[in-house]
């Protein structure tokens, strides 16, 4: 069996923090798991976003440490329309998350902003312009 792409994992400093940022995004995941070391959220197509505080991740690899410096990854989440980007971003700001790029018309045909999640992961909003 070829392996198939069936998680996408976060290692988050505070667990609620993270999860409120991402039920702002419409994601469907339960208070009651704000106190949980371990935390999956079902998303279309069959894959899982799933979140571990720091803590869970050392108890199997005392080891690992956080990155420093600019990530290499990044979620991005489609918007149902140009003017919603902007209306995501503006929320997301206003609850006091880092906005790193404010929405702007880019160049590839995309209505387009990056906010940080509480953990400093970059998550961008987009949409397509004719739309």
């Amino acid at each position: 069996m070829t392996p198939q792409l069936a998680v996408i994992g976060l290692v988050v400093d505070d667990m609620a923090k993270s999860l409120a940022f991402y039920r702002r995004l419409g994601l469907d995941i339960p208070s009651s798991a704000d106190a949980e070391p371990h935390v999956a959220a079902p998303l279309p197509g069959g894959l899982q976003l799933m979140w571990d505080t720091v803590a869970t991740v050392r108890s199997f690899d005392p080891s690992w440490t956080p990155p420093t410096g600019s990530s290499r990854s990044g979620l991005a989440f489609l918007c149902s329309s140009p003017s919603d980007v902007d209306r995501v971003y503006a929320a997301l700001t206003s609850a006091g998350h880092h906005g790193h790029l404010p929405p702007w018309d880019a160049f590839w045909g995309q209505r387009y902003a990056v906010v940080h999640d509480p953990d400093g992961n970059g998550v961008d909003l987009f949409c397509p312009l004719g739309e």
